[in-house]
């Protein structure tokens, strides 16, 4: 006995919703990569350059987030 099955599977649909999935995450990444070298960058700095740049050391996670995601 043969059974044959139609799956009507909107694959343009699915897709589309891949591809968009997977450049929203390459883009999160992206700002991720971007945030924790922000925050490496500054962390390796001493107090005195960072008074010099008119940083406190209580900001840096703000000012890479800021870099990263915008205000």
């Amino acid at each position: 006995m043969t059974t044959v099955s139609d799956f009507n599977v909107p694959t343009q649909r699915l897709r589309t919703a891949l591809v968009e999935y997977f450049i929203t995450l390459r883009e999160k990444m992206a700002k991720r990569t971007l945030y924790r070298a922000t925050v490496s960058e500054l962390s390796s700095l001493s107090g005195r350059d960072l008074a010099d740049l008119g940083i406190h050391q209580s900001s840096i996670k703000n000012i890479a987030y800021e870099a990263a995601y915008g205000k």
